[in-house]
């Protein structure tokens, strides 16, 4: 997917935020999925509340999900698009299969319960495979460490000597290192429902806080873990109430990231796109252990896919 000058100047000056806009029929028809879902959403979710998952996680390369936490009854769906563009830091070298892409990077803990359903049947969808990233406490993605996140994105191309009318998402190569953190995959078990664990992530120039996410299906893997082949789906973002993200940003080392203001998800243009209609892209937070937040925070929702949508082989 390449990117003109007139379309990435409109852009929140990028393609770091690299929005596409929906129609209004594909808003209306989003919003018609959701609403006709509901239903099923919430008896997905009244059933997940009975599997109280402790914590912990399981980061081998056999499949055994763990039993993941449900704290509440959200009846709203997060309805993902069959291919949304996936932006410059999607890196498909670096994304492993385990339940637990932390790495050890300082943060919050943050342990995503997510379900899974077709938007057809509003049934769950079992053996989907979630893949995840998103930047760390001070706005850096791993694999890309090099590139600074308080630097517009279309200077950091004019930097790398790079035009913007060359630059392809997922083909021109601006990784600078091998690092893994805060990437991950794992499918939804035989319920439809997955969980990952991971740090909540900071900010960076021209986007609120948000964690990227891809469905595959008919997928097989390396035997290092790594996607080796599979139909992406859908692809969409999540992101986080604004009370919540006030909260935790005020905290280290989030509270270091001083160089740049944060974005909101009041002018984040791809917040706006995705909350539009019916359905709802925001992740509901319970404190991990019941009672404080800034010991770790459990978000939740349930994602609505469409496994006949025209996916991409994507070969790694």
């Amino acid at each position: 997917m390449k990117f003109s000058v007139v379309a990435i100047s409109g852009l929140l000056s990028a393609a770091l935020a690299h929005p596409e806009h929906l129609s209004r029929r594909e808003i209306q028809r989003r919003g018609a999925i959701s609403r006709r879902c509901e239903p099923s959403a919430a008896n997905f979710n009244r059933r997940r509340m009975a599997k109280r998952w402790p914590g912990g996680g399981n980061t081998t390369y056999e499949v055994q999900t763990e039993a993941p936490y449900f704290d509440a009854i959200q009846n709203d769906t997060c309805v993902l698009t069959p291919i949304l563009t996936e932006g410059p830091y999607v890196w498909p070298r670096s994304q492993t299969l385990r339940q637990d892409m932390s790495e050890g990077q300082p943060g919050v803990p943050l342990w995503m319960d997510i379900g899974v359903i077709d938007v057809n049947t509003c049934e769950p969808l079992p053996n989907v495979l979630l893949n995840f990233w998103h930047c760390n406490a001070t706005g850096s993605y791993s694999s890309f460490t090099g590139l600074s996140p308080n630097t517009d994105f279309i200077e950091l191309l004019d930097q790398l000597g790079i035009d913007v009318d060359d630059f392809e998402i997922g083909v021109t190569d601006l990784h600078t290192d091998n690092t893994t953190f805060l990437r991950g995959m794992w499918p939804t078990d035989a319920e439809g429902v997955m969980e990952m664990k991971t740090t909540f992530p900071g900010f960076y120039t021209g986007r609120s806080i948000h964690i990227h996410v891809q469905a595959y299906t008919e997928w097989t893997l390396h035997g290092n873990g790594t996607v080796s082949s599979g139909n992406i789906r859908s692809t969409g973002q999540l992101f986080f109430g604004e009370t919540l993200s006030t909260q935790l940003m005020a905290l280290e080392p989030y509270a270091s990231h001083t160089q740049i203001n944060r974005t909101t998800n009041a002018v984040d243009s791809i917040f706006s796109g995705a909350s539009e209609g019916s359905y709802n892209p925001i992740m509901s937070v319970v404190p991990a252990d019941g009672e404080d937040i800034t010991n770790g925070v459990i978000g939740f929702i349930t994602i609505g896919v469409d496994p006949t949508a025209d996916g991409v082989d994507n070969s790694m």
